[in-house]
């Protein structure tokens, strides 16, 4: 058995407790909610207008402090046993895998800032051999911590360390990635799993009535189908009005000239708007035959779907890390929410999925990717592959044969 944690420490604001001390806990918690939720969707759209690096850092500080909520939990857990180098190692491999992940995004998506700097050319170079043996060295630190009468314990807690790696560094990074596919693909999921998150809740307060999982005894089937279809309308609409602007649905490049993020691009067929004809059996009750929208719309159903059916999963799975240790939340960050992993746990599951949905019925070849790679062979490589290019665009006939390059 292991023992129980300490529960967190109620953080609610005094101020806000005298406001709210006259109402029933039901009602309290309600508006400690309520308040807290709309304070971090202000911000949220604030760093949305800030730019995409400010959104990066983002999803940077929410990885760290899930990861520290987690880690804590198993520190707490074990702390009496007075595990040696556990939370030095732990903080360490965060740093590695970290240093993994971003180094990937480095040398994919500034290839041309790169190219400018003898320095950060050689760490690119041999990244993936580097990252090896930091994270060796990390592995062989904790071979040499092993204590002799904590052996199980000690592979406990790497086991830990490794499954919330996992569960954290992986899926940010994973975030980050649909980003640069352009932040549509980053701000339509998120914003749905909040809207069904807030929806089921509401639907559940007013009309729950069936219980729906015994892992969360709170959740009911009425805020779970309400949700559902609330999520898929948000979605819809939501999407229509992202589509409008390059902004939102231009990929996230790195323009090496000016040293900013840049999204200007011509939108792809995905969001310029097309004619649809409307099923038959729908005819009848809408009275159009045709509407007008943007197959990107389509895909948000999709998006909507996942994020209200399987991503609530996300949150079910919490819930039994949860009762498995006996602790009501991650932590006490936020006020009536619990920790940062609390409101993010569904989040993960959702990015996973976006990337997945993505490569699979999305993205096709990326020609600024593929001619940023180029830029970074040398001058004999670039000439070779020139000359093969031209080779295969005469004998498609694309080129005349008489063409001088």
């Amino acid at each position: 058995d292991v023992p129980d944690v300490p529960p967190p420490t109620d953080s609610t604001p005094e101020i806000l407790k005298r406001a709210l001390s006259g109402l029933s806990a039901r009602w309290k918690n309600w508006w400690i909610r309520g308040i807290l939720t709309l304070a971090m969707i202000s911000v949220f759209f604030l760093i949305i207008y800030l730019g995409s690096f400010m959104l990066m850092l983002l999803v940077l500080s929410i990885q760290v402090k899930c990861y520290h909520e987690i880690i804590t939990i198993g520190y707490r857990v074990y702390h009496s046993y007075d595990l040696p180098w556990f939370r030095s190692l732990s903080w360490y491999f965060l740093l590695c895998v970290n240093y993994f992940f971003y180094g990937e995004t480095v040398a994919d998506y500034f290839a041309t800032f790169v190219q400018r700097r003898e320095q950060l050319q050689f760490l690119i170079r041999y990244h993936r051999f580097i990252s090896f043996a930091l994270y060796l060295t990390g592995f062989c630190m904790f071979v040499l911590s092993l204590v002799k009468k904590h052996y199980r314990l000690q592979f406990y807690m790497f086991a830990w360390t490794h499954v919330t790696l996992l569960i954290t560094v992986t899926q940010s990074h994973l975030v980050i990635q649909n980003l640069f596919e352009g932040m549509i693909w980053f701000l339509v999921p998120i914003s749905s799993v909040i809207c069904n998150d807030i929806t089921a809740y509401i639907f559940g307060f007013f009309f729950g009535r069936t219980p729906l999982i015994k892992l969360s005894p709170k959740k009911t089937w009425e805020g779970f189908i309400g949700g559902f279809f609330s999520t898929v309308v948000f979605g819809f609409i939501f999407s229509y009005f992202l589509a409008q602007h390059q902004y939102f649905v231009c990929p996230v490049e790195y323009n090496s000239e000016t040293n900013r993020f840049m999204t200007e691009c011509e939108p792809s067929e995905l969001f310029q708007m097309k004619k649809y004809s409307v099923p038959p059996l729908l005819q009848a009750v809408l009275g159009w035959e045709t509407v007008n929208m943007y197959p990107f719309q389509m895909h948000s159903i999709a998006l909507s779907t996942f994020a209200s059916l399987i991503g609530p999963f996300g949150g079910f799975f919490a819930s039994g890390f949860k009762r498995a240790f006996k602790i009501k939340d991650f932590a006490d960050t936020i006020p009536g929410h619990g920790g940062i992993m609390d409101r993010f746990d569904c989040q993960y599951l959702m990015a996973t999925f976006v990337h997945v949905y993505i490569t699979s019925f999305i993205r096709g070849p990326n020609p600024s990717k593929l001619l940023k790679q180029l830029l970074i062979l040398q001058p004999e490589q670039q000439l070779s592959v020139y000359k093969t290019l031209k080779s295969h665009l005469v004998e498609k006939g694309i080129l005349q044969p008489s063409l001088r390059g």
